[in-house]
């Protein structure tokens, strides 16, 4: 990251929703995400109205809460508190009897189009959140690939053309630049280490996109210091993209704060071993998880999740990058996330 200017790296506007084929349906059944859910994607797209959502800051969130008749919206509340009951408690119906939907939100940007529920707790108030979104495959590898190579874990099914995940607790990058990067009590080594690190969680696995409002900072207090971990958030742009740097968040000026931190406060010879401690890791969590990981490329591989322009312009500048033209003879965007994963393998 060091020497290079700033970022201003550019994707597609809009990527189309590509479909479960039938050999992904049969993996998220064999792994248990594929289950039978009361409420589908297509029942929420009923409301009559809506209402703009504004932030605190009187700004226009790009989502509105949609509003339903009367005779729906008691059969579509009680469902959404059966699927949040199966992404909690696998289903437990005497969890969701003291629970509430207090919101159903609609956004009208992006490429999934997904629904926020906001869902309360009637003893406490305390409330949470899940999202209702199209079945885009793009997305289902992303979420995938993120379960099986980060540190963290997702929850998510999948029934048909419907797709539900938890939601993702932390601080917005965008928000996390404005009103924490220069908080005195955070150490900004730490800050820039774990930049570093998501950036090349983000490049092996090819996952695009991550501008600073695609993915949150988990801030966890420890017994000296606090530590940090950037989650994605977004999986929309997973392998999709045929420019390099697209899967790297260090080219997106979104994300410059960050970049210019790491300038500043770590060498390059730091920058190389936390890059390459990520890269360890990442190798360690393929071989525990070889068989569900191969069992998924191998779907991958034969699915169509990009258009060939776009396949081959990015295995040409991969080829580049790592100086390794065994990446011209791979067939899709599969074939190319298995062989960069290969690398760092030493395979």
């Amino acid at each position: 990251m060091h020497g290079q200017s700033q970022p201003d790296e550019k994707i597609s506007k809009k990527k189309k929703i590509y479909p479960v084929i039938k050999a992904l349906k049969v993996y998220l059944e064999e792994y248990n995400r594929e289950i039978d859910l009361p409420i589908k994607y297509s029942d929420l797209l009923n409301f009559n109205s809506g209402i703009p959502v504004y932030d605190k800051k009187g700004k226009d969130s790009l989502w509105e809460t949609a509003l339903y008749n009367d005779n729906d919206i008691q059969r579509i509340h009680e469902g959404l508190k059966q699927i949040y009951s199966i992404l909690k408690t696998e289903g437990d119906s005497r969890v969701h009897k003291h629970l509430h939907v207090d919101r159903v939100d609609f956004c009208t940007f992006g490429n999934s189009n997904p629904f926020r529920i906001k869902i309360v707790n009637n003893f406490n108030d305390n409330y949470d959140y899940f999202y209702i979104k199209q079945a885009d495959a793009s997305r289902i590898y992303g979420l995938e690939l993120e379960h099986i190579l980060s540190p963290s874990r997702i929850n998510f099914f999948v029934d048909g053309a419907t797709l539900v995940e938890e939601h993702i607790a932390g601080v917005p990058g965008d928000s996390f630049i404005d009103a924490y990067l220069n908080n005195p009590e955070f150490n900004k080594v730490r800050i820039a280490k774990e930049f570093v690190k998501f950036n090349e969680r983000c490049f092996v696995r090819l996952l695009g996109d991550m501008r600073s409002y695609n993915y949150v900072f988990d801030i966890t207090p420890d017994f000296e210091e606090v530590q940090f971990r950037i989650r994605a958030i977004d999986f929309d742009q997973q392998s999709y993209e045929g420019r390099r740097n697209i899967y790297l968040p260090q080219f997106f000026k979104e994300n410059y704060a960050f970049v210019k931190l790491v300038q500043e406060k770590l060498s390059p010879e730091s920058v190389e071993q936390y890059k390459k401690e990520e890269r360890t890791l990442i190798a360690r969590r393929s071989r525990s998880s070889h068989q569900q990981l191969d069992s998924l490329l191998d779907i991958m591989q034969r699915d169509d999740i990009a258009p060939r322009e776009k396949i081959n312009s990015l295995k040409s500048e991969l080829a580049q990058h790592y100086g390794d033209p065994r990446f011209l003879n791979c067939g899709g965007m599969g074939e190319i996330v298995r062989y960069s994963l290969h690398i760092i393998q030493g395979k």
